[in-house]
């Protein structure tokens, strides 16, 4: 099988609802859809989400990068010799690491199309569903329980909520969410915005809310810091900015400095290297999430097929696509009641482009 054609779309993404973090407010995302067709007229696709904090690049970088490298690039290649490919990329575009999962990830769904499975089951099919968090911004008290309260009327039972900037209303929100819904599990991001004290602070006050899971409470780089929360507070630790390549992960895994890692499939450059940092993460005993950054359906679909592919990966947060008010993808996949399923179609799903 040969990539007889190369073509993509750019697609500009408003969300319906602003959401604020430690260090920005983000109201649209735009992503890239990459379409492989091979002389066997199967189809595959991927997707790109820049973001210049998160993955390095700018939509205009990407753009260019498939305009000018990509599509020359792929045009003949067996799609097959994935890993020769990935890597060959992997020195053209050093620095594009969204670009990167694009490609991996449609040469992936164009591969598992042609062997009539889906995706997850091309990758080892270990489980056929995995419950996801839904993200809460940074919000004022009030705005932060009516939008629990609109996520738990959905079906959802995981709540992640994102904190940073002031820690007694963070301390304050979590006990007013425990309060009103002693049932959900409660899930909490500090996105960069605490220091050492201040963690191990917020952690105490929050003992009897009983939090899940404490992601990224430090400044990415200040690994010594964030080692020194894992060291000194009783919930897990979870690395998100720290962790972009699978470098860092081997590193904070090596040091103990944490006790679980979120792979993202943007962040990280594709499946591929997923899954080498998820093997790094289970071979130093870390638990592991799969989450996401602003994508569209496209790209949750490849998390969520990532996910259910191996048995390390208990924990999911994907839900970048819920706010996307022009997402071109749906019937990718199902979400019920808070929990994600996979069509039985090949591939990555059932696409209507």
């Amino acid at each position: 099988m040969r990539i007889t054609k190369v073509s993509y779309e750019r697609f500009d993404i408003q969300l319906s609802t602003p959401y604020t973090i430690a260090y920005e407010t983000v109201s649209k995302s735009v992503n890239f859809i990459l379409k492989l067709e091979s002389e066997n007229l199967i189809v595959g696709y991927g997707c790109a989400a820049p973001d210049k904090v998160v993955t390095g690049e700018t939509a205009d970088q990407v753009e260019l990068a498939i305009q000018n490298t990509i599509i020359p690039f792929l045009k003949g290649k067996n799609p097959f010799t994935y890993i020769s490919i990935i890597e060959e990329l992997k020195q053209l575009l050093k620095g594009y690491a969204s670009t990167l999962a694009m490609i991996d990830m449609a040469l992936f769904d164009l591969i598992s199309r042609k062997a009539d499975v889906p995706l997850y089951q091309f990758l080892g099919g270990f489980r056929s569903s995995v419950p996801t968090s839904v993200t809460i911004g940074i919000l004022s008290s009030k705005e932060t329980l009516e939008q629990a309260k609109e996520f738990v009327r959905r079906g959802f039972f995981i709540l992640k909520v994102k904190g940073g900037l002031n820690l007694e209303e963070d301390i304050g929100k979590m006990r007013l969410l425990r309060e009103n819904f002693p049932e959900i599990i409660l899930r909490f991001d500090g996105n960069q915005g605490y220091s050492v004290e201040e963690s191990i602070s917020f952690v105490e006050a929050t003992n009897e809310v009983g939090i899940e899971i404490f992601e990224q409470p430090t400044k990415i780089g200040e690994e010594k810091s964030l080692g020194a929360v894992t060291k000194n507070v009783g919930l897990p630790v979870m690395a998100d900015e720290s962790i972009k390549t699978l470098a860092d992960a081997f590193r904070l895994a090596q040091h103990q400095r944490i006790d679980m890692v979120n792979i993202k499939i943007m962040k990280v450059g594709g499946i591929v290297e997923g899954l080498h940092v998820n093997s790094v993460a289970k071979s130093a005993n870390l638990e592991a999430m799969v989450g996401c950054i602003d994508e569209c359906r496209l790209g949750i679909s490849a998390g969520l097929h990532f996910a259910l592919s191996r048995p390390n990966i208990q924990f999911a947060d994907l839900d970048g696509h819920l706010d996307m008010l022009n997402d071109p993808f749906s019937d990718l996949f199902h979400l019920k009641k808070g929990i994600l399923y996979p069509t039985d179609s090949p591939g990555l799903g059932n696409i209507n482009l």
